[in-house]
């Protein structure tokens, strides 16, 4: 064992089995954590992408404890266990977990939409946004009217997805057969009021809510509150699809 050897199998999957040998298994090793690498990106957030990802893991933490295994030789069986488990959680906590968590946080982000996986990229800007886009946001939580007159309603934080129906300046106006924008009709979507009017403020998007409502009584006028919803802050947007993910076109509704 050596020091050089020790770090490059912490860090590297499958490295380590190379580093110990046989070679043959090394590069076996080497060449399957790629394989699930890829298989990884290629379904994520599908199951697919997350068995990869528990095999890319669990091949990783193996060939560390094998690579250590001189110093392992005559422990006893529970302190082979107990190094095997501290093994998992140090590479899982310093390597895996900030990884998973960079990529979230900054780039990519899975969406399930009707059982469709829509991976939306967090590299855009709000800015450049227009009429038609697709865009995720978040959504913080809220209650509306009180309890014991029987018209609360309480929205759960989240993300909302949806196409920008109108940008900032752009006048949308209600009718009871359709709403229009800028004068140009379009079909009501759920709940949308049979009335009324919004111009669209600066630096906000008007993306009509899609909700599953659930409760029962007087919930007050949900038109009224998913209009509130529907008008979105560029400081609540999270990212927006790529229109294909490698190979696959991606199925935004």
């Amino acid at each position: 064992m050596t020091f050089g050897g020790l770090i490059a199998g912490f860090l590297v999957p499958g490295l380590a089995v190379y580093v110990r040998g046989p070679r043959l298994w090394g590069k076996a090793a080497l060449v399957s954590c790629g394989l699930l690498f890829l298989l990884f990106i290629a379904w994520f957030g599908h199951p697919a992408g997350n068995f990869a990802f528990g095999l890319l893991l669990s091949i990783h933490i193996s060939g560390f404890v094998y690579y250590c295994n001189p110093l392992l030789l005559d422990a006893p069986f529970r302190s082979r266990l107990l190094f095997t488990l501290l093994a998992m959680m140090g590479i899982g906590l310093l390597i895996y977990l900030p990884i998973r968590n960079v990529i979230l946080q900054h780039w990519l982000v899975p969406l399930r939409v009707r059982g469709n996986v829509v991976i939306v990229h967090r590299l855009g800007v709000p800015y450049d946004i227009k009429r038609g886009d697709w865009v995720m946001y978040s959504q913080n939580s809220k209650q509306t009217g009180e309890a014991h007159n029987g018209g609360a309603v309480w929205i759960r934080a989240g993300f909302g997805w949806g196409p920008v129906l109108a940008v900032a300046g752009d006048r949308v106006v209600f009718s009871t057969n359709c709403f229009r924008v800028n004068g140009e009709a379009q079909s009501l979507l759920p709940h949308m009021p049979s009335s009324g009017e919004v111009v669209v403020p600066e630096k906000h998007w008007f993306i009509w809510p899609e909700l599953d409502i659930n409760g029962n009584g007087n919930a007050g006028n949900i038109s009224a509150i998913m209009l509130q919803m529907a008008t979105v802050s560029q400081e609540q947007f999270i990212g927006k699809p790529f229109k294909r993910w490698l190979w696959r076109r991606q199925i935004l509704s």
